[in-house]
């Protein structure tokens, strides 16, 4: 079988590359929506990011329920 750029499996080393460039502040975010949503590039990292937005997402709206629940905890205490 034969793959192509956007097919082959990744290696350890391209793994090693995109793991230390999504280490990198505001870099990773650049770069995981340059790769997630790229029409070229490896459909391995191209899932891998759109799996890891996906993830994010459900962590910030986590994050922004429990403020909100928090927020109105605290303004029923100051309330009382």
């Amino acid at each position: 079988m034969e793959h192509n750029g956007q097919t082959r499996p990744m290696t350890v080393g391209d793994w090693f590359v995109t793991i230390l460039i999504l280490a990198i502040p505001l870099v990773n975010i650049i770069m995981y929506l340059v790769w997630a949503f790229s029409s070229t590039g490896n459909i391995n990292r191209k899932n891998f990011c759109i799996a890891s937005l996906i993830w994010m997402l459900i962590g910030i709206g986590i994050v922004v329920l429990i403020l909100l629940f928090a927020s109105i905890i605290g303004v029923a205490a100051m309330n009382h």
